[in-house]
């Protein structure tokens, strides 16, 4: 191990041991921190104690790459982020600030929240929020720390400045007003005649066009892509990722692996993204690894037209014991397919290459950080999937977090929303299980179901495509969830364990997950939408034969399932309906179901959700810190490979605008 590596290592150890401090023996607690509407979980890593040197190497170097990521998501999300963030570290280092000043309790709370939500936007709902100290206050701090920027506080307090992340108004230009920094005075218009005039639409292996690129209407009026890798934007952190990603490729633990992340590199250094492609081809093929991960420029959730992706880091290691039911998925992956109830020309015929497997995450980042996915479905182009499968996880460590950090609150969502005991009491003894069962369903089986018919583009569906596509893989799982082939292969106990789930799904998506959403607000976000059109839907085309009750007992609602076999029924012809959609590119009747049932929030339940939520002193939102990885040296070598638990979300937060900055 070279010198500068050695240093670098215990820098990074001796960071992170500052930031957080070794912690005399304790209980676990998961819940470390609470503000706004969020709370801060920390999660374990099982698992790793039993890694090998060379695999927690592997896995130290591909979370060093990841975390270097993390001023690429911010800068994504809105031109102005990096520099208010850069304002509150300022700030909150500052010695010459009066911490117990009366409104300096209320600048804390915002700044965690940037922090949360990586920018000045939610990051769920999506809205812009405001100090709620006073403007004066802030510009003092500001001058205190030496970051007077009368531009930037007017920005921050300006409640009509860039209002919304990501744009999904019915009225006007959601390029335009989308907040995220992926298109400069290009109109939707624009953009999209840009991208028509390249696209092949009989390219049966099609380019991701636009995925790693901003679109820019230069000064001599003609549009341009302007693409994110070394030499162009973000050059400098796509440097020290290549940099990390190439060390971790000295210790990889395969062939395989040690290819993929030259490929990546590749793609990385030159943008090309036949490179990105090929790189997801040989990625996929690594299922015998322990240590894996996700890095680069991926989903397209936050791009108003469905086209551009948000940089994203993850790594993991595989839960061997965990994983026996995915690998069974996995392995009737085909019956699955022949029994789905779409139209047998969107079926696929011969399903290749599903690996499945449990895994407890190591470090998150970008766009997984601190909130994550509970489940990843990789990589996105059907092309890829139909001809070379798929990687899909379910995130063992995190749900668990969730679960536990919830037992250490003493009420309740599903004692408030549930309707009987009985009902609390199926879901108790099943819904758990259920719930890891859906996600592993959605990720590893739903998304890589069905396929789009000739000359039909991945991009058909465009703002809609998101939402629609993850209530294809809700339906899914929701469906297969009450069939007894799930017994027969043992994974599901009895089939007395899918109602209770069912239940639980209608009620979160018809009315309990809007205590996330402010009043007189429209449901926005891509998850939020596949679960409210569910519900929606199937309560509206079960009316007659009331599958779905709306109760009212006390001056309180209730939604009550009354015929678990029909609502099975209904899911089967939604999810027909969304995968003809898809496989057809029918962007009108996708949109009509988006805006129809998908949107719009009933004001009066909206209210009474809020205020029963509130009543319970709960935060409908949870986000993580991450464990450091340390270094530990002796006679000049690296020995091992430490974690390091932390309990203070703002001291990871600034140890890594120290560690990580690169914009």
């Amino acid at each position: 191990m070279n010198t500068l590596l050695k240093m670098s290592l215990i820098l990074a150890g001796a960071a992170a041991l500052s930031a957080c401090g070794p912690k005399k023996a304790e209980p676990f607690r998961y819940t470390v921190d609470q503000f706004a509407d969020l709370k801060i979980i920390r999660y374990q890593i099982p698992g790793w104690d039993g890694l090998s040197l060379k695999q927690k190497e592997y896995a130290y170097h591909l979370s060093e790459a990841a975390k270097w990521g993390r001023d690429i998501t911010w800068d994504q999300y809105c031109a102005w982020n990096l520099p208010v963030r850069h304002a509150l570290e300022a700030i909150l280092t500052c010695d010459a600030v009066d911490r117990k000043a009366p409104d300096y309790a209320d600048f804390l709370v915002y700044a965690k929240r940037v922090f949360f939500s990586n920018g000045v936007h939610h990051h769920y709902a999506e809205d812009k929020f405001l100090p709620d100290c006073p403007k004066d206050y802030f510009a003092g701090l500001m001058a205190q720390a030496g970051v007077a920027d009368e531009a930037l506080l007017d920005f921050i307090y300006d409640p009509a400045a860039l209002t919304q992340r990501r744009s999904t108004s019915k009225d006007g230009d959601i390029v335009a007003l989308s907040a995220v920094n992926f298109y400069e005075g290009v109109s939707r218009e624009e953009a999209e005649r840009y991208y028509a005039s390249i696209l092949d639409e009989k390219d049966p292996h099609p380019i991701s066009y636009g995925l790693n690129s901003k679109l820019v209407k230069d000064p001599d009026g003609v549009v341009r892509e302007h693409p994110w890798k070394q030499g162009g934007i973000y050059s400098e952190a796509i440097g020290h990722i290549c940099e990390e990603l190439r060390k971790a490729a000295g210790v990889a633990e395969n062939e395989s692996q040690r290819k993929a992340l030259g490929l990546l590199i590749d793609y990385y250094t030159t943008g090309d993204l036949r490179k990105w492609d090929e790189y997801n081809i040989e990625w996929v093929k690594d299922t015998v690894g322990i240590v894996d991960y996700i890095n680069g420029f991926i989903e397209d959730y936050d791009d108003p037209l469905g086209r551009k992706a948000t940089w994203e880091g993850y790594v993991h290691i595989k839960d061997s014991a965990a994983s026996a039911r995915t690998e069974i998925l996995s392995a009737n992956a085909q019956w699955f397919e022949d029994h789905s109830p779409v139209d047998p020309r969107f079926r696929k015929k011969e399903v290749r290459g599903i690996s499945a497997k449990v895994v407890n995450a190591v470090a998150l980042a970008g766009a997984t950080y601190p909130s994550t996915p509970i489940g990843i479905n990789l990589p996105n182009a059907d092309w890829i999937r139909k001809e070379h499968g798929s990687k899909s996880v379910t995130i063992a460590n995190i749900t668990h977090a969730y679960d536990l950090s919830a037992q250490e609150s003493p009420k309740s969502i599903l004692s408030e929303f549930a309707w009987d005991q009985a009902e609390i009491d199926a879901y108790k003894k099943f819904g758990t299980l259920c719930d890891e069962i859906h996600t592993d369903l959605h990720e590893c089986l739903g998304h890589g179901s069905g396929q789009l018919l000739p000359g039909v583009s991945s991009t058909a569906l465009g703002e809609y495509q998101s939402a629609l596509e993850e209530a294809r893989a809700d339906l899914f799982g929701l469906y297969y969830m009450a069939d007894p082939k799930m017994v027969e292969l043992g994974i599901l106990p009895s089939i007395e364990a899918y109602p209770s789930y069912y239940a639980s799904y209608i009620r979160n998506g018809i009315f309990t997950q809007f205590t996330r959403v402010e009043l007189g607000r429209p449901n926005t976000e891509a998850h939020m939408q596949n679960r409210k059109l569910i519900a929606e839907w199937c309560y509206e085309k079960g009316r007659d034969a009331n599958v779905i009750e709306k109760r009212v007992r006390d001056g309180k609602t209730y939604f009550v399932l009354n015929d678990p076999v029909a609502l099975r029924g209904l899911f089967a012809e939604l999810l027909a309906e969304i995968q003809r959609i898809k496989s057809e590119g029918d962007y009108a009747a996708g949109k009509a179901l988006i805006e129809t049932y998908a949107v719009d929030i009933d004001p009066d339940l909206h209210k009474e959700v809020r205020e029963r939520y509130a009543a319970l002193n709960l935060k409908p939102y949870g986000g993580f810190l991450n464990p450091d990885i340390v270094p530990v040296e002796k006679d000049g070598a690296v020995v091992d490979y430490k974690l390091v638990y932390c309990d203070d979300f703002l001291a990871q937060q600034l140890d890594y605008g120290r560690r990580y900055r690169s914009l």
